[in-house]
């Protein structure tokens, strides 16, 4: 696959901006203005495909989904001695210092396997929330218990209105007098919320929005399991009443660091709504190939070609728009926001189709239970309102585009 992305820094909404001058790649005028995988992404493909294969089988994925914590401790410590925990982390910090691409090949490998574990509220929002929003004290302090998965993180954003914008937030931050902060509200639908131990809250203040770093054991915090239509990802109530709260950089700065690691959570999801799309292509595919009907295969048939080979389209592409906004990333360049937004609203639409369009290729079976086919459905479902709705990101790429 070759992606072509133009190249820029220190533009606005770059996700470098900020951030310390050895996290940074180098000039970006020095990069390739193309993008294609190399033999060490071939190599960290295979083996988190081997992996999982061996960790994250159907079995597991319905075992785990019934369960509380919704993962395995065993199986994410495993994630954490493979540094795949510490992806994004600087090497400073504990981490592998890689970059976007290197994260959305695990997400996108994650996706295929349904992996129950809280890898993309800790090791990518959580994560970018820290390297992009917030200060060096706030990185040296979170980022090496994030990068050695002693540590589980979320990031706490969305309310009743459902909103990812940071001045949309109804919680409240305010002064202790002591240089630190309490928090009231109440956020929805946040990621591994029930087992996190580290959680990072948007809050409003009197100087405008800011992030918060609260303890998993801080007073007044509450924690209630959310039931969801997809159960494989954990979802949880947040209640805060006075709740302490530190600031992990500048309330000046929270608003744009946080919109930068959004993108990034954004490229990373669509590579994760890539992957799964990709997976039930395949179980369509080969249903297709050994299920008969009136005496042949009914991928003999036209109309199953037909949906096989739309599905086809939809993978192809969604995997092009994700991989360019990664790329866009690691290249720094100024249409990152654009990238993270189109491939968002994209794979999200093309993960459900292709998710629905399986179930149909498989007929009564498909629906039932038993067959896997219904769990890629309901992530699919999910996926496409997690971090912003398609319409959301359309309208996101609209003002982005000046449009």
């Amino acid at each position: 696959m070759t992606a072509t992305v133009s190249t820029g820094a220190g533009l606005p909404g770059d996700p470098t901006e900020g951030l310390p001058e050895d996290e940074l790649p180098d000039d970006a005028a020095e990069l390739p203005q193309a993008f294609a995988f190399g033999p060490e992404h071939d190599e960290l493909r295979a083996t988190v495909r081997r992996f999982l294969a061996d960790r994250s089988p159907e079995a597991e994925v319905r075992r785990l989904m019934e369960t509380d914590a919704g993962y395995d401790p065993a199986v994410w410590q495993q994630l954490a001695h493979l540094g795949l925990t510490g992806l994004l982390v600087p090497e400073r910090h504990g981490g592998a210092g890689a970059g976007c691409v290197e994260l959305q090949i695990v997400c996108e490998e994650m996706g295929r396997a349904l992996l129950c574990a809280p890898y993309l509220s800790s090791a990518v929002l959580a994560t970018s929330a820290l390297r992009y929003a917030g200060d060096e004290a706030a990185r040296a302090r979170y980022l090496p218990g994030l990068a050695d998965g002693s540590v589980i993180g979320t990031l706490a954003v969305t309310e009743e209105s459902g909103s990812w914008r940071a001045e949309d937030a109804a919680t409240r931050a305010e002064s202790d007098g002591a240089g630190g902060f309490t928090l009231t509200g109440e956020k929805l639908f946040v990621l591994d919320g029930a087992v996190a131990d580290l959680l990072l809250v948007l809050a409003s203040t009197d100087s405008g929005p800011g992030l918060f770093a609260v303890a998993a054991d801080a007073l007044g915090l509450a924690r209630e399991p959310m039931a969801t239509l997809d159960v494989t990802r954990k979802q949880a109530r947040i209640t805060l009443q006075g709740t302490p709260g530190t600031p992990i950089s500048s309330i000046e700065d929270a608003a744009a660091g946080l919109a930068a690691a959004l993108d990034v959570a954004a490229a990373a999801l669509a590579a994760e709504q890539a992957g799964g799309a990709r997976r039930v292509l395949e179980m369509a595919v080969e249903y297709a190939g050994v299920r008969e009907q009136f005496g042949r295969p009914i991928g003999s048939y036209q109309a199953i070609k037909h949906k096989c080979a739309d599905m086809l389209l939809e993978v192809e592409s969604a995997t092009s728009a994700a991989y360019a906004a990664g790329w866009a990333v690691d290249a720094r360049s100024p249409e990152v926001g654009v990238l993270a937004s189109l491939a968002k609203a994209y794979c999200s639409e093309a993960y459900y189709r292709c998710a629905a369009e399986n179930i149909q290729v498989h007929g009564g079976i498909g629906f039932t239970w038993e067959h896997p086919a219904h769990l890629y459905f309901k992530r699919a479902t999910s996926t496409q309102i997690l971090l912003g709705s398609p319409t959301y990101h359309r309208e996101l790429l609209a003002t982005r585009l000046g449009i």
